[in-house]
């Protein structure tokens, strides 16, 4: 890796933090990513080779620690260690900067609905859903049509699952929306009561599951972090 050739602490910090896409990865990783294909789903437009050689000078930077299964088992799995979880206030502090300062007009560009939906599966709050086995399938109409549809499966106090492909089972609850209005929601600038009434997101299903899904659809960890008004900004 390149240095800056200063003792400064900052930049030897940036030397390891700052390269393209390793606060994310790091991001990742705090969020309980332990898999390289679960790091991939958080990072869908990093190269999986990019990925791999950020998660090495992470391993040698001694903020990460690669942890191989018993031989024949094909499983690696990647961990922080103390130093990488001492980074939790510095990425949560960036994200609330980001969320409050940077973020007020995405582009097209930023609005990603693969990690969209995988922040969403890993908020749903499993203690509010149904107890048996509940589909929820999302449709994005702005979306190309072979890259509009995400399923999510869960039932009470199990993991959740996001599917890319019909997994089979019943659709107890269909959601249409497009990806900006979820970003939306998701980021907490508008409640879904309001895209709702804005008519930019429409359920279809039982009347109990179309009260209840606001409630165990969570939202960001940013949600809440105010925005500066105009004449703040």
């Amino acid at each position: 890796m390149s240095s800056y050739g200063q003792f400064c602490p900052v930049a030897l910090a940036a030397e390891i933090l700052t390269r393209r896409w390793t606060p994310l990865v790091v991001r990742e990783l705090l969020c309980g990513s332990t898999r390289f294909n679960e790091l991939r789903r958080g990072v869908p437009k990093m190269s999986p080779s990019l990925l791999s050689k950020r998660l090495d000078e992470l391993v040698g930077a001694g903020v990460v620690r690669r942890h191989e299964e018993p031989k024949g088992r094909g499983r690696t799995e990647y961990r922080l260690t103390p130093a990488g979880r001492e980074l939790t206030p510095i990425i949560e502090a960036m994200g609330v900067w980001g969320k409050r300062w940077v973020g007020g007009d995405l582009d097209a560009e930023d609005l990603d609905v693969d990690l969209l939906m995988w922040d969403v599966r890993r908020r749903i709050d499993s203690s509010e859903v149904p107890k048996t086995r509940t589909v929820v399938h999302f449709t994005f109409r702005d979306c190309p049509e072979d890259h509009r549809d995400y399923w999510i499966v869960t039932a009470r106090e199990e993991e959740v699952d996001l599917c890319l492909m019909d997994p089979g089972h019943t659709v107890d609850l269909m959601v249409r929306t497009d990806v900006r209005a979820m970003t939306d929601i998701w980021m907490g600038r508008a409640t879904f009561a309001e895209i709702l009434r804005r008519r930019q997101i429409s359920l279809r299903g039982p009347a109990h599951l179309r009260r209840s899904f606001p409630r165990w659809l969570g939202l960001s960890v940013f949600a809440r972090v105010e925005e500066p008004t105009v004449g703040q900004a």
